[in-house]
């Protein structure tokens, strides 16, 4: 059994009420940062356990802390970034719904470190029922002496704030979050300035997913040099993967950062293998807005070496041959599925969802639909892979915040690697209403075809 940082006493009674959670350990972290830990000091075990951004991104957590700005009588704010949307990923949703005082006790610690006496929780909207056991876990914290004035006698206060969000995708975008937080449309700004200089109101913020918060406590717990132990090269720590798709056993699992996916698909541990017996297709590793890959691909790197489940490995080969693993959004297809109307709905979201500011991605994430539409419903044309390819190209890298590059990886990846199967949509449109196409069609292993680049 790989080890369990976050979700060791997911199974005990009542683990989600304070006096459980407090009985299992809970808030050592925060007794020991605010009565024998400097400010810096807790930023610096941040920064030597090496933990990355668990929302998708992946950048060095306490790297970011230290670029917080720190004026002389300006506030300053700590931002949990709970707007959960990504296709595919419902991890943070898990851990606040079953241990919500591990991100209270995370938003506390990295408050105190940041110099952050007000912070907030913005929680997707959708998600009413998390927003009341996080408002109750908060409450059952401050009745506790954990929040509020003058904690456990140490001079230091924080007030921490659920506010709900609107259902927005794009407010999972630090600055659109902020926009919205401020109550304003969820736009995101142009950066520079970025939060750590002008976030919240203005003011120096740190915005950070409700997993990474919640990482910070075992990490001062046990010191960041012990976490940096656990894991492979500088992707450590453990991982919290939302497993779904065509597999035996979906779910939420903490891995060790670099296990083979393999052993993650495969092992009773974890995924428990393909349901019904059938052969694995296609892996999209990390949400929706990651590039999509075949099965030689995600089981194994070009030199024929096993894919880890780690940043660098799954990463290996830029987007010709490699993917990323962003939120870790495991979603597994079996031979039954058709890449095509999988690719076809991930752009229907992505178009539904872009906020409209930027003309690439207004404009080409709604064409993406349509052409993927046409060849789905059988009136596609020869020349549509190749318009799909470029259109995705000219939104890549072309729009303020990330969502254009998320609609575009997805569908140029999936003709990459499957444009036989789109081709064979566009031929057959008769049998397309009637029937996938699946592995059948494919040699063993599954074709690696690098004619169209990204």
């Amino acid at each position: 059994m790989g080890r369990k940082l976050l979700l060791e006493h997911i199974n005990v009674p009542g683990i989600n009420t304070f006096k459980v959670y407090r009985e299992k350990g809970g808030y050592r972290s925060v007794e020991k940062a605010l009565k024998t830990m400097s400010t810096d000091e807790v930023v610096e075990e941040v920064k030597k356990s090496g933990l990355r951004g668990r929302g998708g991104a992946g950048f060095p957590t306490g790297m970011k802390w230290s670029f917080l700005a720190k004026p002389e009588g300006v506030a300053r704010y700590l931002v949990c970034n709970a707007d959960e949307s990504e296709p595919g990923t419902f991890k943070d949703r898990y851990l606040m719904t079953h241990i919500p005082h591990a991100l209270i006790e995370g938003m506390i610690t990295s408050s105190y470190a940041l110099g952050a006496h007000t912070s907030y929780i913005y929680v997707r909207g959708e998600m009413m029922p998390q927003i009341r056991i996080l408002e109750k876990a908060i409450a059952e914290a401050k009745e506790a002496g954990f929040l509020g004035k003058n904690i456990l006698g140490t001079g230091y206060d924080l007030e921490l704030y659920v506010q709900p969000g609107a259902g927005a995708y794009i407010c999972g975008e630090e600055t659109a979050l902020l926009e919205s937080l401020e109550g304003k449309r969820g736009n995101p700004r142009i950066k520079p300035p970025f939060p750590a200089i002008a976030g919240l109101y203005g003011c120096p913020t740190v915005v950070n997913n409700v997993e990474t918060i919640a990482a910070v406590v075992p990490i001062i717990n046990d010191g960041g040099e012990e976490y940096a132990k656990i894991g492979i090269g500088r992707s450590t720590g453990t991982k919290l993967i939302s497993a779904s798709g065509n597999i035996n056993k979906p779910g939420v699992y903490e891995i060790e950062m670099g296990i083979t996916v393999e052993d993650f698909i495969y092992s009773d541990e974890y995924c428990g293998g393909i349901a019904n017996g059938k052969r694995l297709k296609a892996v999209v590793a990390g949400g929706s807005s990651v590039p999509i890959l075949p099965a030689n691909l995600i089981l194994n790197l070009a030199n024929g070496e096993k894919r880890l489940m780690s940043y660098e490995s799954l990463s290996e080969g830029g987007f010709i041959t490699g993917t990323m693993l962003g939120s870790g959004g495991f979603i597994a297809f079996d031979e039954d599925q058709s890449v095509v109307r999988n690719t076809w709905n991930f752009a229907r979201f992505y178009a539904h969802e872009s906020c409209g500011q930027c003309s690439p991605c207004r404009e080409g994430t709604g064409w993406m639909e349509k052409v993927l539409h046409s060849i789905v419903n059988g009136t596609g044309r020869p020349s549509d892979m190749d318009l799909l390819v470029n259109v995705a190209k000219q939104i890549e890298g072309n729009t303020i915040c990330p969502l254009g590059d998320a609609a575009a990886w997805p569908v140029a990846s999936a003709i990459r690697h499957f444009r036989d199967e789109f081709q064979w949509y566009v031929d057959n449109p008769e049998l397309s209403q009637k029937q996938n196409y699946g592995l059948a069609h494919y040699a063993d292993p599954l074709p690696v075809l690098e004619t169209i680049e990204n």
